[in-house]
């Protein structure tokens, strides 16, 4: 199966208690620019909203699990809809950090482990789909509006590994 993500908006709701000390530590202000707004309305862009394209995409294409990319980022959402005996293995370079998650990580000093296991850094929801379904499934998303893209797939698992990032 290949993993699809769905770009999210911003942090989603997720990580805010981090955010706020990141907040604190920069001494930057909710008032600051930021890529053509301000650090607040970044930070508070409303939180995407998924359900009507995939209950359309539903229809379009066999879905095979889909995991919304909450608190816990993708290390800790993914491997919730994943059977035993398999896990993700993610390219990290198939999509690009939005710049407020890069702010952050170089604000907060944060690790980029610790960035997958807190914030979405861009990928609101994966879409596991059968490998031979995964063009007709982005075309499908992209002509609904939102910006997919292949990150990865599913591979047998070696151990309790369930997320591999490459």
């Amino acid at each position: 199966d290949k993993l699809i993500g769905i770009a999210s908006s911003g942090p989603h709701s997720n990580g805010y208690s981090l955010i706020r000390k990141i907040l604190e530590h920069s001494k930057s202000a909710l008032s600051d620019p930021f890529e053509g707004s301000t650090l607040g309305k970044t930070l508070l862009e409303p939180t995407r909203i998924y359900v009507k394209t995939l209950l359309s995409l539903i229809n379009q294409v066999p879905i095979h699990a889909l995991a919304h990319i909450t608190g816990g980022g993708i290390t800790e959402n993914l491997p919730r809809v994943l059977p035993d005996g398999v896990a993700a293995q993610i390219n990290l370079a198939s999509w690009e950090f939005p710049p407020i998650f890069r702010w952050l990580q170089q604000q907060g000093s944060i690790a980029q482990a610790d960035m997958l296991t807190t914030f979405n850094c861009g990928v609101g929801m994966i879409v596991v789909v059968p490998a031979e379904q995964e063009n007709a499934a982005i075309g499908y998303l992209e002509s609904s509006g939102e910006t997919a893209f292949h990150i990865g797939e599913l591979v047998e698992s070696a151990g309790n590994q369930r997320v591999i990032y490459r």
